[in-house]
């Protein structure tokens, strides 16, 4: 556990405990929604929550009445409401044993065992088109779920559902069916090293095995009948879109293209020392780092991008809010100027990080955006799109430029964009 973590977990519990979840993650529900949460159990769990201890049992306790309306449904041959069901349970289930870090706790091992039920209930509701993945990996396990389409179809685009640092491969299942496998698409939901299964097995997460890992999946991908091997992309958010861009910027990335939301893609000190004390003290359990010192050396101050993404050749979208508060938007903006591959940036106005706000549209654009690039119809040298979605629902086109920053930009974004030469198709947004 961290120093901060230790001294200031009590502020955590008085947020939890007068403002709610969207104390911590302003505008979260949304995006939880469309992770298959219900916002009924959502506000019965927090109705039951004062501190970030009683977040285990509330979140069983509510998947435990999901689970069991689920079987009561399905006993009586309503399929759809059952197999809905269960997948509330599941992503229910699914947070609680999240909340443990510590993959010895067998009560994680239980909490795992009543999610992974529910998925393989759903999953013989749905004929089986959601199929457990296992792959061997430096030794050990990658999981994730397989989301196939209702038809049997061949040569289909293939796109990798890249999750957050707190998130599980299960949180993907309704966001694969509503937004890709309804349309033919296949969908791989992964858990990379430090998420999961793939974590309590033992597969703790470095500086660059997590974009090996995502290679491993694209190789799974490209050897099924189904797929297209030329037409495989990823979406990824949070920190699964950083592992995005550095999948990305390996010149044997299999990955056709990328489209990422809030992206933590700034020096790292944001999140790991002036965000919540509990998201440094996550992603240490999932490095396998109880020393917090050499995490910090062996890990924090390498983890930033920096000139990383100038090796990007292939099409890339990055999305962010305009007051995310894991990475500056400033720092997003100079990330974005580095890239010199077909590129397009939308900062959404008044938004944070989970881009609550605007998750249902951001989840239904990010899979158009990446199913166009698969096509090729992004592949322009110099193209450059840049918009700043406006919360009046507009949006500004040419510059993804917050408006009243006034034409200026903060010095370090200043500084890149002086450094570095930006190709544009539309002659916007702050090239140099």
């Amino acid at each position: 556990m961290t120093t901060r973590s230790e001294q200031q977990s009590w502020s955590l519990d008085i947020a939890l405990a007068q403002g709610g979840f969207n104390a911590l993650h302003p505008g979260a529900k949304g995006t939880l929604e469309l992770l298959g949460h219900d916002h009924t159990d959502f506000d019965k769990v927090f109705a039951l929550v004062q501190s970030g201890v009683m977040l285990p049992k509330a979140w069983a306790q509510i998947a435990g009445q999901a689970e069991a309306r689920a079987h009561h449904h399905e006993q009586h041959g309503f399929r759809r409401t059952a197999s809905d069901l269960y997948l509330r349970a599941a992503v229910m289930y699914g947070r609680a044993q999240y909340s443990i870090f510590d993959s010895s706790d067998d009560r994680k091992a239980a909490l795992r065992q009543r999610c992974d039920h529910c998925v393989d209930r759903l999953a013989e509701l749905r004929d089986n088109r959601v199929r457990r993945v296992e792959l061997n990996f430096d030794g050990k396990t990658l999981f994730a779920l397989l989301h196939l389409p209702a038809i049997t179809m061949r040569n289909a685009p293939a796109v990798i559902l890249g999750p957050g640092m707190d998130m599980i491969k299960e949180d993907y299942v309704l966001a694969a069916e509503r937004f890709y496998t309804d349309r033919g698409i296949v969908a791989l939901s992964i858990e990379g090293p430090g998420q999961g299964q793939t974590r309590s097995l033992g597969l703790t997460v470095g500086l660059d095995d997590y974009e090996r890992a995502i290679e491993t999946y694209a190789e799974f991908l490209a050897g099924l009948p189904e797929v297209d091997e030329t037409r495989i992309g990823m979406f990824g958010i949070s920190m699964s879109g950083y592992w995005a861009l550095r999948a990305m910027a390996s010149p044997d990335t299999r990955l056709r293209a990328a489209a990422t939301f809030e992206a933590v893609s700034g020096d790292f000190k944001t999140i790991f020392e002036a965000a919540q004390p509990s998201f440094k003290n996550n992603y240490m359990y999932m490095a396998g780092y109880t020393d917090e010192q050499a995490f910090d050396e062996d890990l924090k101050k390498r983890m930033p991008l920096g000139d990383l993404v100038t090796h990007i050749t292939k099409p890339v979208l990055l999305g962010i809010g305009e007051f995310d508060e894991l990475t500056p938007v400033e720092n997003a903006l100079a990330t974005y100027e580095r890239i010199t591959a077909p590129k397009e940036m939308r900062v959404y106005e008044g938004q944070f990080h989970p881009l609550g706000g605007v998750a249902a549209e951001v989840f239904a654009f990010g899979a158009d955006w990446v199913l166009r690039a698969l096509d090729g119809e992004f592949d322009q040298p110099g193209r450059d799109e840049r918009h700043f979605m406006r919360a009046d629902g507009g949006a500004t086109e040419g510059s993804a430029d917050p408006q009243w920053w006034l034409g200026a930009a903060p010095s370090a974004l200043q500084h890149v964009r002086s450094t570095t030469f930006v190709s544009s198709t539309n002659g916007s947004g702050g090239a140099a």
